[in-house]
Protein backbone atom coordinates (compact mmCIF):
# COMPACT_ATOMS: atom_id res chain seq x y z
CA UNK A 1 0.00 0.00 0.00
CA UNK A 2 1.20 3.46 -1.00
CA UNK A 3 0.22 7.34 -1.00
CA UNK A 4 2.03 9.93 -3.59
CA UNK A 5 0.79 13.78 -3.62
CA UNK A 6 2.03 15.87 -6.64
CA UNK A 7 0.70 19.12 -7.95
CA UNK A 8 -2.14 19.01 -10.40
CA UNK A 9 -2.48 22.47 -11.63
CA UNK A 10 -2.82 26.19 -10.66
CA UNK A 11 -6.24 28.07 -10.65
CA UNK A 12 -6.90 31.38 -12.25
CA UNK A 13 -6.71 32.59 -8.55
CA UNK A 14 -3.42 31.10 -7.83
CA UNK A 15 -4.58 28.51 -5.70
CA UNK A 16 -2.57 25.41 -6.32
CA UNK A 17 -4.25 21.94 -6.90
CA UNK A 18 -2.84 18.74 -5.69
CA UNK A 19 -3.49 14.93 -6.77
CA UNK A 20 -3.23 12.22 -4.71
CA UNK A 21 -2.63 8.96 -5.58
CA UNK A 22 -3.31 5.81 -3.75
CA UNK A 23 -2.38 1.95 -4.32
CA UNK A 24 -3.74 -0.70 -2.57
CA UNK A 25 -4.64 -4.12 -2.98
CA UNK A 26 -5.14 -4.43 -7.16
CA UNK A 27 -6.66 -0.98 -7.43
CA UNK A 28 -5.21 2.45 -8.31
CA UNK A 29 -7.38 5.68 -6.90
CA UNK A 30 -6.02 9.46 -8.04
CA UNK A 31 -7.93 11.91 -6.31
CA UNK A 32 -7.77 16.15 -6.85
CA UNK A 33 -7.77 18.49 -4.12
CA UNK A 34 -10.39 20.22 -6.45
CA UNK A 35 -13.43 18.92 -5.80
CA UNK A 36 -12.53 16.33 -3.70
CA UNK A 37 -12.55 14.60 -7.25
CA UNK A 38 -11.71 11.05 -8.06
CA UNK A 39 -9.64 11.69 -11.55
CA UNK A 40 -8.81 8.08 -12.13
CA UNK A 41 -9.44 4.54 -10.96
CA UNK A 42 -7.44 1.69 -12.71
CA UNK A 43 -9.02 -2.06 -11.90
CA UNK A 44 -7.57 -5.07 -13.80
CA UNK A 45 -9.73 -7.82 -15.70
CA UNK A 46 -8.98 -11.26 -15.95
CA UNK A 47 -8.84 -11.16 -19.98
CA UNK A 48 -9.00 -7.74 -20.90
CA UNK A 49 -5.92 -5.54 -18.98
CA UNK A 50 -6.04 -3.03 -16.95
CA UNK A 51 -8.64 0.08 -17.38
CA UNK A 52 -9.39 3.55 -16.42
CA UNK A 53 -12.79 2.66 -15.28
CA UNK A 54 -14.36 6.79 -14.27
CA UNK A 55 -14.56 9.10 -17.04
CA UNK A 56 -12.96 12.31 -17.01
CA UNK A 57 -10.50 14.15 -18.46
CA UNK A 58 -6.62 14.16 -19.97
CA UNK A 59 -5.69 17.55 -18.56
CA UNK A 60 -6.63 19.84 -15.18
CA UNK A 61 -8.15 22.18 -17.29
CA UNK A 62 -10.82 19.54 -18.41
CA UNK A 63 -11.61 18.99 -14.64
CA UNK A 64 -11.72 22.77 -13.61
CA UNK A 65 -14.38 23.14 -16.66
CA UNK A 66 -16.43 20.17 -15.99
CA UNK A 67 -16.93 20.16 -12.33
CA UNK A 68 -19.32 17.07 -11.57
CA UNK A 69 -17.38 14.06 -12.94
CA UNK A 70 -16.28 12.34 -10.14
CA UNK A 71 -16.37 14.92 -7.77
CA UNK A 72 -17.89 15.39 -4.14
CA UNK A 73 -21.00 17.04 -3.97
CA UNK A 74 -22.44 19.43 -1.72
CA UNK A 75 -23.69 21.28 0.61
CA UNK A 76 -26.97 19.36 -0.58
CA UNK A 77 -26.91 17.23 -3.89
CA UNK A 78 -29.49 16.39 -6.28
CA UNK A 79 -31.99 19.33 -6.53
CA UNK A 80 -34.47 21.27 -4.18
CA UNK A 81 -37.46 22.79 -5.44
CA UNK A 82 -37.75 26.37 -6.13
CA UNK A 83 -34.22 27.10 -5.05
CA UNK A 84 -35.85 27.51 -1.60
CA UNK A 85 -36.93 25.82 1.71
CA UNK A 86 -38.28 26.92 4.89
CA UNK A 87 -37.02 26.13 8.85
CA UNK A 88 -38.17 27.39 12.08
CA UNK A 89 -40.45 29.95 10.23
CA UNK A 90 -37.50 31.47 8.17
CA UNK A 91 -37.61 31.22 4.11
CA UNK A 92 -33.97 30.15 2.33
CA UNK A 93 -33.42 31.93 -1.07
CA UNK A 94 -30.38 29.50 -2.75
CA UNK A 95 -29.07 30.26 -6.05
CA UNK A 96 -30.78 28.74 -9.08
CA UNK A 97 -29.03 26.82 -11.49
CA UNK A 98 -31.14 24.34 -12.55
CA UNK A 99 -34.37 26.50 -14.16
CA UNK A 100 -36.45 27.08 -11.47
CA UNK A 101 -34.76 25.13 -8.95
CA UNK A 102 -31.00 24.47 -6.81
CA UNK A 103 -29.03 21.34 -8.42
CA UNK A 104 -25.91 19.75 -6.40
CA UNK A 105 -25.17 23.02 -4.23
CA UNK A 106 -25.68 25.97 -6.60
CA UNK A 107 -23.64 28.69 -7.96
CA UNK A 108 -19.61 27.59 -6.31
CA UNK A 109 -20.70 24.40 -4.69
CA UNK A 110 -18.36 22.15 -3.11
CA UNK A 111 -17.08 20.37 -6.74
CA UNK A 112 -15.63 23.85 -7.86
CA UNK A 113 -13.61 24.52 -4.16
CA UNK A 114 -10.37 23.88 -3.68
CA UNK A 115 -10.65 21.49 -0.14
CA UNK A 116 -7.13 20.74 2.91
CA UNK A 117 -6.33 17.56 2.33
CA UNK A 118 -4.17 14.67 4.51
CA UNK A 119 -3.13 11.55 3.59
CA UNK A 120 -2.78 8.75 6.20
CA UNK A 121 -2.62 4.75 6.47
CA UNK A 122 -4.60 2.30 8.54
CA UNK A 123 -3.97 -1.76 8.81
CA UNK A 124 -6.60 -2.32 5.60
CA UNK A 125 -5.70 0.53 3.62
CA UNK A 126 -4.58 4.24 2.52
CA UNK A 127 -6.86 7.25 2.86
CA UNK A 128 -7.18 10.79 2.09
CA UNK A 129 -9.06 13.09 4.49
CA UNK A 130 -10.71 16.54 2.61
CA UNK A 131 -11.59 19.14 4.59
CA UNK A 132 -13.83 22.23 3.80
CA UNK A 133 -15.60 24.94 5.57
CA UNK A 134 -18.96 26.99 4.47
CA UNK A 135 -19.60 30.46 5.91
CA UNK A 136 -23.52 31.29 6.81
CA UNK A 137 -24.88 32.19 4.35
CA UNK A 138 -22.92 30.77 1.07
CA UNK A 139 -25.09 29.87 -1.38
CA UNK A 140 -28.21 31.13 1.19
CA UNK A 141 -27.57 28.02 3.52
CA UNK A 142 -27.53 28.73 6.62
CA UNK A 143 -25.01 28.22 9.75
CA UNK A 144 -21.15 27.90 9.27
CA UNK A 145 -20.50 23.97 7.90
CA UNK A 146 -17.17 22.58 8.37
CA UNK A 147 -17.14 19.16 6.25
CA UNK A 148 -14.49 16.49 6.03
CA UNK A 149 -14.80 13.37 3.72
CA UNK A 150 -12.38 10.66 3.71
CA UNK A 151 -11.76 8.28 0.67
CA UNK A 152 -9.37 5.11 0.86
CA UNK A 153 -8.58 2.05 -0.71
CA UNK A 154 -8.63 -1.42 1.25
CA UNK A 155 -6.16 -4.32 0.38
CA UNK A 156 -9.62 -5.97 -0.29
CA UNK A 157 -9.88 -3.98 -3.24
CA UNK A 158 -12.45 -1.34 -1.90
CA UNK A 159 -13.15 2.39 -2.16
CA UNK A 160 -14.30 3.39 1.43
CA UNK A 161 -16.27 7.06 1.33
CA UNK A 162 -16.66 8.32 5.11
CA UNK A 163 -18.40 11.74 4.86
CA UNK A 164 -19.32 13.70 8.02
CA UNK A 165 -20.26 17.21 8.77
CA UNK A 166 -20.91 19.41 11.20
CA UNK A 167 -23.04 22.86 11.37
CA UNK A 168 -23.48 25.70 13.83
CA UNK A 169 -27.96 26.10 13.10
CA UNK A 170 -30.23 24.03 11.41
CA UNK A 171 -29.66 23.29 7.64
CA UNK A 172 -29.92 20.46 4.97
CA UNK A 173 -27.03 18.64 4.38
CA UNK A 174 -26.50 16.00 1.75
CA UNK A 175 -23.28 15.06 0.39
CA UNK A 176 -21.71 12.11 -1.87
CA UNK A 177 -19.37 11.91 -5.16
CA UNK A 178 -20.53 12.50 -8.77
CA UNK A 179 -18.34 9.93 -10.12
CA UNK A 180 -19.31 7.95 -13.44
CA UNK A 181 -18.28 4.60 -14.21
CA UNK A 182 -17.70 2.18 -17.26
CA UNK A 183 -16.56 -0.75 -15.87
CA UNK A 184 -15.37 -1.52 -19.46
CA UNK A 185 -13.10 1.04 -19.43
CA UNK A 186 -13.27 4.53 -19.74
CA UNK A 187 -11.29 4.22 -23.48
CA UNK A 188 -12.92 1.29 -24.91
CA UNK A 189 -15.46 3.85 -26.80
CA UNK A 190 -18.38 1.66 -25.05
CA UNK A 191 -21.38 3.27 -23.66
CA UNK A 192 -22.77 1.41 -20.20
CA UNK A 193 -26.56 0.18 -22.39
CA UNK A 194 -25.01 -3.78 -21.84
CA UNK A 195 -23.92 -3.33 -18.50
CA UNK A 196 -25.75 -5.47 -15.79
CA UNK A 197 -27.45 -3.88 -12.98
CA UNK A 198 -29.27 -5.13 -10.10
CA UNK A 199 -30.43 -2.44 -6.71
CA UNK A 200 -31.55 -3.35 -3.94
CA UNK A 201 -34.45 -0.85 -4.55
CA UNK A 202 -37.87 -1.69 -4.26
CA UNK A 203 -39.28 1.71 -4.50
CA UNK A 204 -38.30 5.65 -6.01
CA UNK A 205 -39.03 8.90 -5.87
CA UNK A 206 -41.73 10.09 -8.50
CA UNK A 207 -40.99 13.41 -9.60
CA UNK A 208 -42.42 16.00 -12.03
CA UNK A 209 -41.09 16.99 -15.16
CA UNK A 210 -38.68 19.66 -13.65
CA UNK A 211 -37.57 16.44 -11.43
CA UNK A 212 -38.92 17.97 -8.50
CA UNK A 213 -40.55 14.98 -5.98
CA UNK A 214 -44.39 14.74 -5.65
CA UNK A 215 -43.74 13.50 -2.85
CA UNK A 216 -45.09 9.75 -3.57
CA UNK A 217 -42.64 6.79 -3.52
CA UNK A 218 -43.88 4.03 -5.72
CA UNK A 219 -42.94 0.59 -5.96
CA UNK A 220 -41.13 -0.35 -9.19
CA UNK A 221 -42.59 -3.55 -9.48
CA UNK A 222 -43.81 -4.30 -13.54
CA UNK A 223 -41.99 -0.59 -14.23
CA UNK A 224 -38.61 0.07 -16.09
CA UNK A 225 -37.75 1.09 -13.08
CA UNK A 226 -37.33 -2.38 -11.68
CA UNK A 227 -33.86 -3.73 -11.04
CA UNK A 228 -34.62 -6.08 -8.52
CA UNK A 229 -32.94 -8.65 -10.91
CA UNK A 230 -30.46 -8.23 -12.70
CA UNK A 231 -30.91 -6.65 -15.89
CA UNK A 232 -28.82 -4.30 -18.89
CA UNK A 233 -29.25 -0.81 -18.18
CA UNK A 234 -30.35 -0.57 -21.99
CA UNK A 235 -33.33 -2.98 -21.49
CA UNK A 236 -35.88 -0.82 -20.67
CA UNK A 237 -34.73 2.28 -21.15
CA UNK A 238 -36.38 3.12 -24.10
CA UNK A 239 -39.20 4.25 -21.90
CA UNK A 240 -37.35 7.17 -21.14
CA UNK A 241 -34.85 8.03 -23.22
CA UNK A 242 -36.76 9.68 -26.01
CA UNK A 243 -38.42 12.16 -23.13
CA UNK A 244 -36.80 15.29 -21.33
CA UNK A 245 -35.02 12.79 -18.85
CA UNK A 246 -33.15 11.25 -21.61
CA UNK A 247 -32.73 7.69 -19.96
CA UNK A 248 -32.66 6.95 -16.25
CA UNK A 249 -32.31 9.92 -13.76
CA UNK A 250 -34.24 8.59 -11.04
CA UNK A 251 -33.85 8.40 -6.96
CA UNK A 252 -34.09 4.96 -5.49
CA UNK A 253 -35.13 4.00 -1.75
CA UNK A 254 -32.24 1.70 -0.37
CA UNK A 255 -33.84 -1.10 0.88
CA UNK A 256 -33.52 -1.85 5.46
CA UNK A 257 -32.85 0.13 7.47
CA UNK A 258 -31.43 4.04 6.95
CA UNK A 259 -28.23 4.46 9.33
CA UNK A 260 -27.18 0.87 9.31
CA UNK A 261 -24.34 0.21 6.37
CA UNK A 262 -26.68 -2.19 3.76
CA UNK A 263 -25.98 -3.53 -0.04
CA UNK A 264 -27.45 -1.06 -2.78
CA UNK A 265 -26.49 -1.96 -5.96
CA UNK A 266 -24.48 -4.72 -8.05
CA UNK A 267 -22.88 -4.10 -11.48
CA UNK A 268 -21.43 -6.37 -14.07
CA UNK A 269 -19.67 -5.92 -17.14
CA UNK A 270 -20.08 -8.54 -19.78
CA UNK A 271 -17.39 -7.50 -21.87
CA UNK A 272 -14.49 -7.19 -19.05
CA UNK A 273 -16.17 -9.19 -16.54
CA UNK A 274 -15.63 -6.59 -14.17
CA UNK A 275 -18.18 -6.13 -11.47
CA UNK A 276 -19.16 -3.95 -8.91
CA UNK A 277 -20.76 -4.19 -5.62
CA UNK A 278 -22.22 -0.84 -3.76
CA UNK A 279 -23.31 -0.18 -0.03
CA UNK A 280 -24.07 2.57 1.52
CA UNK A 281 -26.09 4.10 4.91
CA UNK A 282 -27.81 6.49 3.38
CA UNK A 283 -31.46 6.69 2.17
CA UNK A 284 -31.57 6.66 -1.58
CA UNK A 285 -29.11 6.23 -4.52
CA UNK A 286 -29.91 8.35 -7.54
CA UNK A 287 -29.16 6.76 -10.88
CA UNK A 288 -28.16 8.41 -13.70
CA UNK A 289 -27.17 7.62 -16.90
CA UNK A 290 -25.38 9.96 -18.53
CA UNK A 291 -28.26 11.46 -20.96
CA UNK A 292 -27.09 14.59 -21.78
CA UNK A 293 -23.41 13.91 -22.78
CA UNK A 294 -22.40 14.93 -26.10
CA UNK A 295 -18.73 14.58 -27.90
CA UNK A 296 -16.88 15.35 -25.12
CA UNK A 297 -13.58 15.60 -25.22
CA UNK A 298 -12.44 12.83 -22.30
CA UNK A 299 -8.96 11.05 -21.49
CA UNK A 300 -6.25 11.02 -24.03
CA UNK A 301 -7.70 9.37 -27.11
CA UNK A 302 -11.45 9.28 -25.46
CA UNK A 303 -14.80 10.70 -26.90
CA UNK A 304 -17.74 10.51 -24.65
CA UNK A 305 -21.65 10.02 -26.04
CA UNK A 306 -24.54 10.00 -24.41
CA UNK A 307 -24.79 6.74 -22.11
CA UNK A 308 -21.24 6.63 -21.67
CA UNK A 309 -21.19 6.43 -18.01
CA UNK A 310 -23.56 5.92 -15.12
CA UNK A 311 -23.77 6.87 -11.58
CA UNK A 312 -24.55 5.67 -8.44
CA UNK A 313 -24.69 8.47 -6.29
CA UNK A 314 -25.84 7.67 -2.50
CA UNK A 315 -27.65 10.48 -1.15
CA UNK A 316 -30.83 11.73 0.70
CA UNK A 317 -33.68 11.95 -0.98
CA UNK A 318 -34.08 15.60 -3.69
CA UNK A 319 -36.09 17.71 -2.19
CA UNK A 320 -36.18 16.55 1.22
CA UNK A 321 -36.10 20.29 2.74
CA UNK A 322 -39.68 20.62 1.32
CA UNK A 323 -40.84 17.73 1.41
CA UNK A 324 -42.50 16.17 4.84
CA UNK A 325 -43.01 12.89 4.57
CA UNK A 326 -39.67 11.82 3.93
CA UNK A 327 -36.13 11.18 6.04
CA UNK A 328 -35.17 14.21 7.59
CA UNK A 329 -32.20 15.48 5.63
CA UNK A 330 -32.08 18.10 8.34
CA UNK A 331 -28.70 18.66 10.35
CA UNK A 332 -26.99 21.09 12.94
CA UNK A 333 -26.01 21.47 17.23
CA UNK A 334 -26.19 18.36 18.63
CA UNK A 335 -27.04 16.73 15.62
CA UNK A 336 -24.03 16.16 13.02
CA UNK A 337 -23.97 14.48 9.71
CA UNK A 338 -22.50 11.16 9.28
CA UNK A 339 -22.70 8.72 6.18
CA UNK A 340 -20.55 6.07 4.52
CA UNK A 341 -20.37 4.07 1.45
CA UNK A 342 -18.34 1.60 -0.16
CA UNK A 343 -17.44 0.04 -3.75
CA UNK A 344 -16.29 -3.16 -3.86
CA UNK A 345 -14.38 -4.34 -7.02
CA UNK A 346 -14.13 -7.98 -8.61
CA UNK A 347 -13.08 -9.82 -11.76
Amino acid sequence: MKVSKKTFGLLPNGKKVHLYTLKAGDLTLSISTLGATWTSLLVPSRSKGTDDILLGFGSFDGFVNNSYYGATIGRFANRIGGAKFSLGGIEYILYRNDGENSLHGGRMPFSGRVWKADAYEEQDGVFVRFELKSPDGEEGYPGNLWTAVSYGLTKSNEIVADYSAKVDASCPVNLTNHAYFNLAGEGRGMNVLSTELKLYCPSYIEVDDAFIPTGKILPVKNTSLDFQIRKPIGRDIGEFSSKKIGGYDHCFVIDGEIGKLRPFAEAYDPFSGRSMRGFATQPGVQLYTGNFISSLKGKIGSVYQKHSGFCLETQHYPDSPNQSGFPSAIFGPGQDYQERAVFAFDW
